[in-house]
């Protein structure tokens, strides 16, 4: 029972942090567009903000969680990140709103992170990290689903039956509600954090070794580096299904309410992404699924980058949405359990998961304004065929990028 409520309180924490800073422009982006009077330019600026910030937070986090209880650290960040919410709420202007992007990409990374990581894999133990990763991922897409679909309830109670004749206010006051509950959920998931986490490290940390000195290995580690271009490549893909709801009322015709729902309960595909491709991966070898994954992530991008919302491509359109879901899902399941696989010490766990996430995040500085200008730059369908077309060639270098990971791993596993 008491692993049990430790996995659940991980997945709580570890999704919900996120919440404020992600879901809220993922299952409601033309809402969010909408209320802050926001262009997608201006929004994926916004978003670079939270990844200069979160990439100077990586790996000076991982040395802190090396050196401090999870439970601390993980409290903390949560009650910093709700607070942040609570300013949200106000609906500040595009340069408050850029500075909150920041302070959040300090919150949910320097003191939570590393700890996140490290304590799922000493979960896991030597023999189950394909599951404890799957779980990890799994459960937080079953809590970003579940609160997604009750967030969507909540701004459709704030509309009118016919969404399309909402008025401002009401958009602002249902989007509101929004803010608060999800700053309220990050709240209550610090309470469980502090009275569910142990008081002590989480064995197999390094208690007495100089932070630095394990810093300074992991670079000189080429492995390292691999495992975190594979992580930028599976990290694209992620953020790529953030524009799926706006896709869905540009393209496909859905109003904003319907959108939203629709990525709502397409997330429940990643927990069984998630867990699938943890029991497989333990089954086979990360590696392998990582393969397959890219590999399926390839396809469908390329599919939808030629598709047009007509009857007869309609459902393939709907069908590859889901299954390019599923894939990330499964990618975003798996690829730190490569850290067993690839042999990292584990006192090095919290140092490695530091400059792999340094480097592997980096999407959350380049991806949205990147993304942001592709779609402004050909708005509607051809901008969105565009964007398919650029998330294609990203899936084409994961391949490249888990082969070298795999090529490296052979070739003198004892020095990388």
């Amino acid at each position: 029972m008491q692993k049990f409520m430790l996995m659940l309180t991980l997945v709580l924490a570890g999704e919900l942090i996120f919440g404020l800073p992600f879901h809220t422009a993922r299952f409601f982006r033309p809402t969010f567009l909408e209320v802050f009077a926001f262009s997608n330019t201006q929004l994926g600026d916004a978003f670079a903000a939270y990844g200069v910030t979160a990439m100077l937070a990586y790996f000076p986090g991982g040395a802190i969680a090396d050196r401090y209880p999870p439970r601390m650290l993980m409290t903390v960040s949560l009650f910093a990140t709700a607070a942040g919410g609570v300013y949200m709420s106000t609906f500040p202007g595009e340069l408050q709103m850029t500075l909150l992007y920041g302070f959040w990409g300090i919150s949910t990374i320097l003191l939570f992170w590393a700890a996140l990581i490290s304590a799922t894999r000493q979960w896991g133990g030597d023999h189950l990290q394909g599951r404890a990763f799957g779980i990890l991922e799994g459960g937080r897409g079953l809590a970003a689903a579940g609160f997604g679909v009750v967030m969507a309830v909540v701004l459709a109670s704030y509309m009118p039956l016919q969404v399309d004749l909402a008025n401002d206010e009401q958009r602002r006051e249902g989007f509101r509600m929004v803010i608060l509950l999800y700053s309220a959920a990050t709240a209550a998931a610090g309470c469980l954090t502090w009275f569910v986490l142990p008081k002590a490290m989480i064995p197999g940390a390094s208690t007495h070794s100089n932070p630095l000195k394990g810093m300074a290995t992991v670079v000189r580690r080429p492995i390292v580096w691999a495992q975190a271009a594979v992580i930028v490549c599976a990290y694209c893909g992620f953020k790529g299904s953030d524009n799926y709801s706006l896709y869905a009322v540009q393209v496909l015709g859905m109003d904003e309410v319907a959108a939203a729902k629709f990525t709502a309960y397409a997330s429940y595909l990643r927990p069984v992404g998630a867990i699938t491709a943890g029991l497989l991966a333990d089954r086979f070898s990360t590696s392998k699924i990582i393969v397959a994954a890219f590999s399926v992530l390839l396809v469908s991008y390329g599919l939808l980058a030629v598709a047009v919302p007509s009857a007869s491509w309609l459902n393939l359109i709907f069908a590859n949405l889901l299954i390019s879901f599923f894939a990330v899902f499964a990618l975003r399941g798996v690829y730190f359990a490569l850290l067993q696989e690839t042999k990292t010490p584990k006192y090095l766990t919290c140092s490695s998961v530091g400059l792999i996430s340094l480097l592997g995040y980096t999407p959350d500085i380049f991806f949205a304004p990147i993304a942001g200008r592709i779609l402004d730059s050909a708005p509607g369908l051809v901008g969105h065929q565009y964007f398919f077309m650029f998330l294609a060639g990203i899936a084409l270098l994961g391949i490249l990028s888990i082969a070298s990971v795999v090529w490296l791993n052979r070739r003198r596993p004892a020095e990388i």
